[in-house]
């Protein structure tokens, strides 16, 4: 039943979205295809992610709180669980909208690795592409002198890591808050550890990941002069 699942309604639609945009948006050129895919993919998503947006701006103070919450109630999880959970309902956080949109995203990266393993040429192409999608022969998976299914490359993963890095770097300065040992640890291991992922896995991975990356920045520059001035309007009222 997963299988079917998996493979009818999750693989084989995202795969013939992305040959058919091969085929009629991106001049037979792979990687347009997956970045065009992911900029699809994040616009269906839009509405979770401006919920998500509106909830940060609304509640630009909450992450301050949960530290608060995790330094007074280091010793006891039960009770930091609850207080958390206290402080979700009162300032009415929905977690839910950021977790839906990268679920979905994880979705995408497990099916763009199936599309890779399981190869995109020949035979195994026309057993899953539905009528309506041309067979595009062989798939050309050079996107700028790279090969989008090669492993082990250092330049997508590396820019990658290097944008996390500055993220996190960015949003501690904004914050302005005072880096700890388990904060430093986050900051440099959680790039490293992305970039070693990446570093292993085929090329489009990063380049669906900085895609998206890309596109949550866009949305986040938005979102912070759609609700922010907006909260202002509303506490001068």
């Amino acid at each position: 039943m997963f299988l079917i699942i998996w493979h009818d309604f999750l693989y084989q639609p995202v795969f013939n979205l992305l040959i058919w945009i091969y085929n009629n948006w991106t001049d037979a050129n792979l990687g347009w295809a997956v970045v065009y895919l992911t900029v699809i993919l994040r616009l269906l998503l839009l509405p979770f992610s401006l919920v998500s947006e509106k909830t940060k701006a609304k509640n630009s103070d909450i992450t301050s709180e949960i530290k608060r919450i995790n330094k007074d109630f280091y010793d006891d999880p039960v009770l930091k669980k609850e207080e958390t959970r206290k402080l979700f309902k009162q300032k009415k956080a929905r977690p839910w909208s950021k977790t839906i949109v990268l679920g979905v995203q994880a979705l995408v990266l497990v099916l763009l690795y199936q599309v890779f393993l399981r190869g995109i040429t020949g035979e195994k192409i026309l057993k899953i592409l539905y009528k309506g999608v041309e067979f595009p022969g062989k798939i050309n998976t050079y996107f700028y002198g790279f090969d989008l299914g090669m492993t082990h490359d250092f330049i997508a993963a590396g820019i990658v890591g290097m944008f996390l890095l500055v993220s996190i770097y960015v949003d501690y300065k904004k914050h302005k808050y005072v880096l700890r040992k388990s904060d430093l640890a986050y900051f440099l291991l959680y790039p490293l550890a992305t970039f070693f992922v990446l570093w292993l896995l085929p090329m489009v991975k990063s380049l669906f990941i900085l895609t998206s990356m890309l596109f949550s920045v866009m949305i986040h520059q938005f979102g912070k002069i759609l609700f922010q001035n907006k909260n202002k309007e509303e506490n001068k009222k």
